[in-house]
């Protein structure tokens, strides 16, 4: 055995900062007694190739396919592709043909044996011990000649989580940092995920699927959880993501159990949903802690083989119906859009604080939604919620309908009199909304009223002591009214003791989960609501200029003209409709199911984003703090990729 300590490469063993390449250093020199110096190209006959290839033939014939789409989306970057099977020999590459021969040279091609016991530390063969994504740049290879070489591998397991392969993006070029190929390995691990997924689909085909997420729009896609089901209703393989979104510790803790042991789904349900022929999502809950998720089921493929030659409705999508009368809190406005998120956090912070809130946003941003969520969210939520729209009340009536009057004190005025809507608000929360109309004469009493905290009604000579809240709102740009003189600029800053802006409906990241929840809180009935896919594409597509209060009324509409409980692109207004056609003709860009940008390196940032929110459960916090990175680093990059932040099941 080796001596580390009196190696020749032991100095740089302690040089290497990754713990992941030390660890490998340690085997090469103590376990395999590699000399860095005299590593050898091994490669194995053609025939042993041929036998290699013959064991992986599926993997082989997948991966291919997504290799080659992989390939033509980094032409140029000087990366090549390889696939190998688990022992590290080389089954499969895609090099450009102007670099055959360096990629040649270093080694890298079919029938080459990359095992970390063969060629010391390297992308292939330490990602096979690591059974997991790995970047081994420039001079973290053990192999002297290796050291101009930068590799990103990611392993490719079965259906039983067993390592089949590994898919390997490889330069013969070592530029810039080890961090700075976090892109490629984010790349090659989505792509090695793709790979399982349909590995893992294809094993099951003659069983029934149950794919599930806790968001209805990544049903179906590469970050959902997917078990197959025999014909007793038994889990009989789950993948890695299916553990992941239950909580459990590894697939294996779902074989074997019967379905309805895990999700509340009877065995009539589960049936009746493999061969539902527009293949809804629907909810469901699981037993064990009650989270919400949503799922799809698929029957076996010589069920749907039959299915696919009847006819059926347009593809749907299911919306659960949701208590119109209730109002939704602080933290289902926050898991819609970052923005929205960052809102939530300051009007928390400051709720209790006596500092005054004004709300900024179009018109039908939901400022008054906003407003009452914050006051909910208050110690002050069992008081009075009282909002006044300052650009709705006759300026000849305001001042009584904010400070209340005396009997007799005008011509036409009760005779008990009114305590008005500032005092109504004592003890609660005062909503001012439009702030910005407000007649410039009244401007200053409501300062004064606010400074001294107290109110002298109309034709009254004794104060009135007021304990209240206070959160305003406006369309309008008060700084620029305050610059032409229009508003007073000592109210603004009373009132201004921290701005929240709503974002309008066209800039949220998250206007396909908007758009289910003012559904479900405009649907009347107890059954679920179906929207025909084409019509909430168009729903997606739309600008809404009247933003939360146009979507509600287009939908209180096409909710009362549809028929069989499905709401169909016929049933939306035609400028809505047109707007969905101009923007399919002018973009192949997908929708908000699948943000897909034309740079790789981009998408593969967002899916990695993605899958490290998904393994802290959505928490923020702790993502931002895996990635070393700030809370509104994180939030800036989830807005700059369109992800919504998940919904609390």
């Amino acid at each position: 055995m080796v001596d580390l300590a009196t190696h020749p490469s032991a100095a740089i063993v302690q040089r290497a900062s990754a713990d992941l390449v030390t660890g490998s250093w340690h085997r090469c020199i103590r376990d395999y007694g590699l000399d860095p110096t005299r590593i050898e190209l091994d490669v194995v006959s053609r025939s042993q190739l041929s036998a290699h290839r013959d064991e992986l033939g599926d993997v082989v014939a997948i991966a291919r396919g997504e290799m080659d789409n992989l390939a033509a989306q980094i032409a140029g970057s000087g990366y090549a592709l390889m696939l190998t099977d688990a022992r590290g020999v080389i089954l499969y590459n895609h090099v450009e043909s102007a670099l055959r021969e360096r990629f040649r040279a270093a080694g890298l091609w079919d029938g080459a044996n990359w095992s970390e016991r063969r060629q010391g530390t390297n992308g292939i063969g330490t990602c096979i011990v690591e059974q997991r994504p790995v970047v081994i740049h420039c001079a973290d290879h053990f192999a002297v000649r290796h050291s101009g070489l930068s590799c990103s591998a990611a392993p490719i397991r079965n259906a039983a989580g067993e390592l089949l392969a590994v898919l390997d993006a490889s330069s013969v070029q070592c530029e810039g940092t080890r961090a700075g190929q976090m892109h490629t390995v984010a790349l090659i691990s989505m792509s090695a995920r793709l790979i399982e997924k349909s590995l893992f689909v294809n094993a099951y085909r003659e069983s029934r699927m149950l794919r599930f997420h806790g968001r209805p729009e990544f049903v179906g896609l590469i970050h959902d959880g997917v078990i197959a089901i025999d014909e007793n209703d038994q889990i009989v393989a789950a993948d890695d993501n299916a553990a992941l979104q239950l909580g459990v510790d590894g697939r294996g803790a779902l074989i074997g159990q019967a379905v309805a042991h895990v999700f509340d789904i009877d065995t009539d349900t589960l049936a009746a949903a493999a061969h539902e022929q527009d293949q809804t999502v629907w909810p469901l809950h699981e037993r064990l802690r009650g989270r919400r998720y949503y799922a799809r089921v698929t029957a076996p493929a010589r069920s749907r083989s039959v299915l696919s030659l009847q006819g059926g409705e347009p593809r749907s999508l299911q919306i659960p119906a949701r208590n119109a009368a209730r109002r939704p809190g602080l933290n289902e406005l926050a898991e819609a859009d970052p923005a929205m998120a960052e809102n939530v956090r300051c009007a928390k912070r400051v709720v209790d604080r006596r500092i005054a809130i004004m709300l900024r946003g179009e018109t039908g941003t939901g400022k008054e939604v906003f407003a009452r969520a914050i006051h909910e969210a208050s110690a002050r939520a069992g008081k009075p919620f009282v909002a006044v729209n300052c650009a709705a009340i006759p300026e000849t009536l305001i001042e009584a309908e904010l400070f209340g009057y005396k009997p007799g004190a005008f011509t036409g005025a009760s005779r008990d009199g009114m305590p008005g809507k500032v005092l109504q608000a004592s003890g609660g929360t005062l909503f001012l909304d439009e702030i910005g109309d407000m007649p410039l004469a009244l401007q200053t009493r409501l300062l004064r009223v606010l400074e001294e905290r107290e109110v002298v009604p109309l034709g009254g000579d004794t104060p009135i002591a007021l304990d209240l809240n206070v959160i305003s709102a406006t369309h309008a740009d008060l700084g620029a009214r305050v610059a032409s003189g229009d508003f007073r600029s000592d109210l603004y800053y009373r009132l201004d003791g921290i701005t929240l802006t709503l974002p309008a409906v066209r800039e949220r990241a998250d206007r396909q989960a908007l758009l289910r929840a003012v559904i479900a809180s405009e649907h009347d009935g107890a059954a679920a609501i179906r929207i025909a896919e084409d019509a909430m594409k168009a729903l997606v597509r739309y600008d809404w200029p009247g933003n939360i209060r146009q979507i509600r009324n287009v939908m209180r509409t096409a909710l009362a003209l549809c028929e069989d409980g499905l709401v169909r692109l016929a049933d939306l207004p035609e400028e809505i409709t047109h707007q969905a056609q101009q923007s399919a003709a002018s973009t192949c860009a997908s929708d908000e199911d699948s943000v897909v940008s034309d740079n790789p390196l981009a998408n593969a940032e967002r899916d990695a984003l993605i899958g490290a929110l998904e393994h802290n459960g959505w928490n923020v916090s702790r993502t931002a703090a895996q990635l070393a990175t700030s809370r509104n680093t994180l939030y800036r990059k989830m807005k700059k990729h369109a992800i919504e932040p998940a919904q609390k099941r």
